[in-house]
């Protein structure tokens, strides 16, 4: 009840106000059954605006601090995030990405649609940055199509380090379900996963328009952002690492 009365009473007006959000693709987003949404992600507001203009409930995988905080705050924040349809996972623990995928395909297995970002945390400065291999163990496993998303415009809305929104214009543009099923029988094949993962995140860059770079962002936390590396290739197998 709280994620359609957010979406549609509270939280939704004022951030239609704000943002100005257009979906182009829409056509692309199954009414039914199980997938996987696949986004770029510049900024928090990202998670709010994607199930905004989607005619589906999007469960997403956020990390448990949003739902441990001490006091009134963290006792709103839980309430706020668990409202909008969020699971909590937590990132520090000894098999954080066995629980993570765990929840997720949970969450396929129910018969809905998971809200990912391969780069695995928002993007330092507007690029688009390496995607991780979970998101391709979770499709390959359950079986499920990736369908990509590009979020353009929630960075100047909401930049890194800002407390207010910037009024600005967002738009969500949704592409064609991408079919892992010629993969079926090797998941857990890091190779494969991969491949799957260059794919999607080959196919972010078109719609995004972002400029490609091959490291991982979290990598460059704090650090100086490294130089653009050309253009993934989805047939191509680069190094191989856990996600």
């Amino acid at each position: 009840m709280w994620y359609w009365l957010f979406k549609y009473v509270l939280l939704g007006p004022i951030l239609y106000v704000l943002g100005r959000p257009t979906i182009e693709g829409a056509e692309h987003l199954p009414t039914d059954g199980p997938a996987i949404l696949a986004s770029n992600h510049q900024a928090v507001v990202d998670s709010f605006y994607l199930p905004m203009r989607s005619p589906r409930r999007i469960t997403f995988l956020a990390k448990s601090e949003y739902f441990t905080g001490a006091g009134l705050k963290g006792r709103f924040q839980k309430w706020f995030f668990s409202a909008l349809g969020q699971v909590p996972i937590d990132r520090t623990g000894a098999d954080a990405a066995g629980d993570a995928l765990k929840a997720g395909l949970q969450v396929l297995a129910d018969g809905k649609l998971l809200g990912i970002y391969p780069e695995g945390t928002r993007s330092p400065d507007g690029r688009l940055y390496k995607g991780k291999t979970g998101m391709a163990r979770m499709a390959l496993q359950a079986g499920v199509p990736v369908i990509p998303v590009a979020m353009i415009g929630t960075d100047k809305l909401n930049p890194i380090g800002s407390r207010l929104p910037r009024p600005g214009k967002i738009v969500i543009r949704v592409g064609p379900p991408l079919d892992f099923s010629r993969f079926n029988g090797m998941g857990g094949n890091r190779f494969v996963e991969r491949a799957v993962t260059d794919e999607v995140m080959y196919t972010l860059m078109k719609l995004s328009g972002q400029e490609y770079v091959d490291v991982y962002a979290a990598t460059l936390r704090n650090k100086v952002p490294a130089e653009p590396a050309p253009r993934p290739d989805a047939a191509r197998i680069p190094d191989v690492e856990a996600s």
